[in-house]
């Protein structure tokens, strides 16, 4: 039987998804039907389950089911991704393969070795980009050369016409064009209900449905006032979208087109959001233009840089027990509930790298466990970043004070209270600063330093003064 092959991968979804519309379009004028296959690749069904990848799989979970509800039978393969294919190829005729490709990290390097095995083969392949707004070479300086720093690349991509969502045809769902072979599936069928079986936690915020919900609710109750509420981590100011661009449920540009034809007029909360979606093609553009940027720092001077090992200290820190109130409170969100405040983000990835002086390679490596919004290319560029390290950083002598942070993002202490318990009592006056609490006052509020609530583990200012002076020899040698 001649098939066209539809690849599924971090795009979890039956709308707006350009490989499957192109793959029905080549389907139906070719006459061949369509087989919608999702690879379960070992590397990551074999690790240790985390926030990350058990919210990852309850997705995966969501979109089978719901995908076979509507006549797509997902084939999960659950073997190296070349033996995966050759299993169809010796059931079924390929012609061709659809699927959205990955244009950096590890995703990138599969791609093309499929790509080779599938091109000796004699089968058409059909790469498309569609998670970002813009590929990672679409917005180029006029030499050609890429963008370094924000600022230019976000004015080149506001000029750049934006794609429009993608039409998908449902109809050749239910014409009975598409193959449901449950022989082939069974090995994958079993290792998904494995891994959702071993799962310790249940997630509710995951799907389509839920992704366009939220997506609405953004636009009608929050967007016209993002700018003003998105950095203080106490209220709910944010989007929450992150979670769904990260498996696909949603696309980029459902989202774009729907802020400006949902949003009731123009305003600073809509344009500030907007931006943000270019940050995240910028470090994608990034990523690709520095392949090795997940291990390297791409500022050249500071690739010899002597980071402190201190394991008790990095201990402290993914824990949230540094004795820095907000530090700890972000850390705790983050062992809770798998996401944290953007805002926390950058003044965790800063303490890590600037007051303990821990090489930021470990800090990404814990938040890609933990996120379940983990974006490889944002999270190492957001890591860059606060260490200084990266393009477009921050100065490496501009460095975070997580108390004055505290004070000016969560004045009442609401945030913090709500994720460290044991400063629960704490009078407002003493929240950003607990170990400046008379020992009565400590009495009082059940909260007793160095017992019940770690004393600092660094001397903020002490440690500032040090990381200049690391930052200032690494760039002399």
């Amino acid at each position: 039987m001649e098939i066209v092959v539809i690849w599924f991968r971090r795009d979890l979804r039956l709308d707006d998804h350009i490989a499957l519309s192109k793959a029905i379009t080549y389907a139906k004028k070719h006459e061949y039907k369509l087989l919608a296959l999702y690879h379960l690749d070992p590397f990551f069904t074999e690790m240790e389950m985390d926030i990350n990848n058990e919210h990852f799989f309850q997705n995966l979970a969501h979109f089978v089911k719901e995908a076979r509800e509507s006549k797509v039978y997902v084939h999960l393969l659950h073997d190296d991704v070349l033996r995966a294919f050759q299993q169809v190829m010796d059931v079924y005729d390929i012609k061709a393969v659809f699927f959205n490709e990955d244009e950096v990290g590890i995703g990138q390097r599969r791609d093309k070795q499929v790509t080779d095995f599938l091109d000796k083969k004699g089968i058409h392949v059909s790469m498309w980009q569609d998670t970002h707004l813009h590929g990672a070479r679409d917005i180029l300086k006029a030499d050609g050369s890429h963008y370094q720093v924000f600022t230019p690349y976000y004015q080149s991509w506001r000029k750049q016409e934006k794609q429009p969502v993608i039409k998908v045809d449902k109809s050749f769902f239910r014409s009975g064009h598409t193959i449901c072979d449950e022989s082939l599936s069974q090995k994958g069928n079993d290792k998904l209900r494995e891994l959702i079986k071993g799962c310790s936690r249940k997630f509710d915020q995951i799907g389509s449905d839920k992704a366009m919900s939220t997506l609405h609710h953004f636009i009608q109750k929050r967007l016209t006032r993002y700018h003003e509420k998105r950095d203080i981590p106490s209220v709910f100011g944010t989007s929450k979208l992150s979670r769904f661009l990260k498996t696909g449920t949603i696309s980029i540009r459902t989202i774009f087109h729907s802020i400006y034809e949902e949003a009731l007029y123009e305003d600073e909360g809509r344009e500030t959001f907007i931006k943000e979606l270019a940050w995240r093609d910028f470090y994608h553009m990034i990523y690709a233009h520095y392949p090795e940027m997940k291990e390297k720092e791409i500022n050249l001077a500071f690739q010899g840089m002597k980071w402190n090992e201190d394991e008790t200290l990095f201990e402290a820190w993914c824990k949230g027990e540094t004795g820095f109130p907000l530090v700890d409170a972000g850390m705790r969100q983050l062992n809770e509930e798998g996401w944290m405040h953007n805002r926390l983000r950058m003044v965790t990835a800063s303490f890590l790298t600037k007051d303990y002086l821990i090489d930021w390679r470990k800090g990404e490596a814990y938040f890609a466990k933990k996120l379940v919004d983990y974006d490889e290319a944002s999270n190492i560029g957001g890591f860059q970043w606060a260490a200084s390290v990266g393009t477009d950083a921050v100065p490496y002598f501009r460095i975070f004070n997580p108390t004055t942070q505290s004070k000016r993002f969560d004045p009442s202490g609401e945030y913090i209270r709500k994720y460290v318990p044991e400063l629960e009592h704490v009078d407002e006056k003493w929240i950003h600063e607990p170990s400046e609490m008379p020992i009565d006052e400590q009495l009082k509020s059940g909260c007793v330093l160095g017992d019940t609530y770690p004393l600092p583990t660094v001397d903020h200012q002490e440690r500032r003064k040090k990381a200049i002076s690391l930052f200032e020899e690494a760039k002399q040698q």
